[in-house]
């Protein structure tokens, strides 16, 4: 009785013809009749959304309350409330992007009218929403749903502390509260961890992870420009409409706009683009309104379209998992997607890069719990005073303290609890050698000759694993590399473009005690412009080689590309001075350049800035930078005569811009000194 309802349930939800498969009930069945907890680990496109949302209609036709789902992605959301709807389940969502409907939401949930809240893992640790939402909700629940739970776990690919939180709710859930936890990207090792934190007794649900519908392969290109024509021309060829993945943001902007030129309808889609142009990118997408979303990783879990017909990487992904999790996209409801992996010899430098983010060393970490004990609570600008991390990693590092008990994060910041704590160096050492693993099994996956899916799932400690044939390996069929001599030019033309567009900042950084709101106007710099950004795919790989490389003078071509970027500047008034940063690392390259520049632009070159007592060393965020380069640059007095004597604007230069802080401090020692605008150049930016 029960399964034909659940049958009937089904039908509604994905067609006349839709069968339960036989873990899908098991699941149900489970949660339903013995309201137990269940993590299921199965492929994407397997059913895993439908056994949460049958289970609910079930659960409510019992008088049973909503279903709470904790759901990573605004994308992953809106799919999910759309499905429901089809299943004639009422949903809703609390996220950063409605905050103005929360209190109407709130207030459908407590009326019982909400089948189905779905709330992002970061609003868990809400303090409103933690000390005065969640509790009624958890002791009211139906159903606690975890979606892509491999995020639980800090060995998965996409590890995200906001999830750790779940296994204190999952220990104060009142008992008869079933619990669902679900993922396609699960190790052995990852799902043993989530299991565990759901509980002893849970349910693990794991099938093989074979996609009938991808034919893998991999195409090997030198040069950026090659990768680039390369894509353009077999986009025209690839079915249906797809995603075309890139490692960072700048990637996907220029790619797309390299497409776009070459008369493809494609959009780039990030983590950086405003929530209403995502929506709008994703229905396009959905709609086949353009051949592709030039994403990063952004687009992920959960973007639901049945017949995408392909995913290609440019770029290496440094996770087999996770590249596994991202082509799962694909092939859903079609017979055939293509899968393609164009790798770039710039993946590992962002893999290290990335990697840099891990949990910081324990000295670090210390200092923040002693800022917390001796001053209390304290706000996440404030403790950048007191140590040097990110912004990102320092907001990282507080969210796996909360859920370890050792902070708290209260309205205005967050204070220590005082109580003792430990730090797991074994394990974090552990987690970095796993992927250090990663990474190596995914350059691997580039040079294997044995089946590439067979090898993706062997990284997925999937047992049923067995060569597809259908990949490039399996079938002995490998994509071209050639590309038609012109595309390549073209290409390359697109990428050598010189210039990007460096904003001034405007505000000082927060929790300086002497400094502090907006910079004044009479010490502010213009608007900057930099050669190319270092995660570009055309300039960024020229610009690392560079700052790679011993010291030297500028290369021609590039000293050319600067003149370029100086000629399309539309400044208010020519600057007529050029005065340097000085260099530890660069002395020859960065004063050689401003005198170079000087010349060829008939300007006077003014000097170079000083420092008192030596440079500023290395600094990660912006108040610990803006410390250390006000406290050692100095203009020595020669400079500051020669910047008064010049009356007008001078080109502040520099090798790169990384927080903009000591561009920021240089403009407005030299403002002070008399110039009436500063125009900060560099050769490269980070951002």
């Amino acid at each position: 009785m029960l399964r034909e309802q659940a049958e009937a349930r089904l039908r509604a939800l994905a067609g006349d013809h839709a069968k339960l498969r036989e873990d899908q009930w098991k699941a149900i069945e489970a949660l339903v009749v013995e309201r137990s907890r269940v993590l299921v680990v199965q492929r994407t496109g397997w059913g895993k959304s439908a056994v949460y949302f049958v289970a609910t209609a079930l659960l409510r036709e019992l008088d049973e309350g909503p279903t709470v789902i904790i759901s990573p992605l605004l994308a992953l959301m809106r799919n999910q409330i759309a499905a429901a709807e089809r299943a004639g389940i009422k949903a809703v969502t609390i996220n950063s992007a409605n905050p103005e409907a929360w209190e109407d939401v709130y207030a459908q949930v407590a009326e019982g009218e909400i089948d189905v809240l779905l709330v992002s893992p970061e609003r868990l640790n809400n303090p409103d929403f933690r000390d005065n939402v969640l509790p009624e909700l958890a002791e009211s629940a139906g159903l606690v749903v975890v979606d892509e739970a491999h995020c639980i776990s800090d060995w998965g690919h996409d590890f995200r502390p906001d999830y750790r939180r779940l296994a204190t709710l999952f220990e104060e859930l009142p008992p008869g509260i079933p619990v669902l936890a679900t993922t396609a990207t699960a190790n052995a090792r990852v799902t043993r961890d989530v299991a565990e934190q759901m509980g002893e007794d849970t349910l693990v649900l794991r099938g093989a992870l074979e996609r009938e519908s991808l034919h893998l392969s991999v195409v090997r290109l030198p040069t950026a420009e090659q990768r680039l024509a390369w894509l353009a021309q077999t986009l025209r060829e690839l079915p249906g409409s797809g995603i075309v993945y890139t490692l960072t943001v700048a990637a996907a902007h220029e790619i797309a706009g390299y497409l776009r030129e070459q008369g493809h309808e494609v959009a780039a889609y990030s983590g950086q683009t405003d929530p209403a142009e995502r929506l709008e990118a994703e229905e396009a997408l959905l709609n086949n309104k353009i051949k592709a979303l030039v994403a990063t990783s952004a687009l992920g879990m959960g973007f639901d379209k049945p017949d995408l017909g392909f995913v290609v990487h440019v770029g290496a992904p440094q996770s087999p998992v996770a590249y596994y999790q991202q082509v799962g996209r694909a092939g859903r409801g079609v017979e055939r997607a293509e899968v393609i992996l164009l790798p770039g010899t710039e993946d590992r430098e962002i893999w290290a890069y990335f990697t840099s983010l891990a949990f910081p060393p324990e000295p670090v970490v210390r200092a923040v719990l002693q800022a917390l004990e001796e001053r209390g609570l304290m706000s996440t600008q404030a403790l950048e005073t007191a140590v040097d991390l990110s912004r990102n990693r320092l907001e990282m590092m507080l969210k796996v303290l909360d859920v370890d008990g050792a902070v708290r994060r209260v309205k205005g910041g967050w204070e220590a609890t005082g109580r003792p704590w430990d730090y797991d160096a074994e394990r974090y050492s552990r987690i970095a050698g796993e992927r250090k693993a990663e990474q190596d099994a995914m350059l691997g996956y580039l040079t294997t000759t044995e089946c590439r899916e067979e090898y993706l799932r062997k990284r997925l400690d999937d047992e049923a694993a067995k060569p597809c044939g259908r990949c490039d390996n399996c079938t002995g069929r490998h994509r071209s590399a050639q590309i038609a001599a012109p595309a390549v030019e073209s290409a390359r033309e697109r990428l050598s473009r010189p210039g990007v567009d460096v904003e001034a900042r405007r505000q000082w950084p927060t929790g300086l005690s002497d400094l502090s709101g907006r910079i004044k106007p009479d010490l502010g710099a213009e608007q900057g412009r930099a050669l190319g950004r270092l995660t570009d795919i055309g300039w960024g790989n020229r610009l690392r080689e560079l700052f790679n490389a011993p010291d030297g003078p500028m290369p021609d071509d590039m000293f050319k590309a600067v003149v370029q970027v100086l000629s399309a500047w539309d400044w208010r008034e020519r600057p007529v001075g050029v005065v340097s940063v000085p260099s530890s690392t660069r002395p020859q390259l960065v004063r050689g350049f401003a005198e170079r520049l000087a010349q060829v632009g008939r300007l006077t070159y003014l000097g170079e800035l000083g420092y008192r007592a030596g440079p500023p060393g290395q600094q990660f965020n912006s108040a610990k930078r803006v410390q250390a380069v006000r406290g050692t640059l100095a203009m020595p007095k020669d400079v500051g005569a020669a910047v008064a004597a010049c009356g007008g604007p001078v080109l502040l230069i520099d090798d790169r811009i990384d927080t903009g802080w000591t561009m920021t401090l240089a403009a407005a020692l030299i403002r002070h000194a008399g110039a009436p605008a500063v125009l900060p150049l560099a050769l490269a930016t980070t951002s």
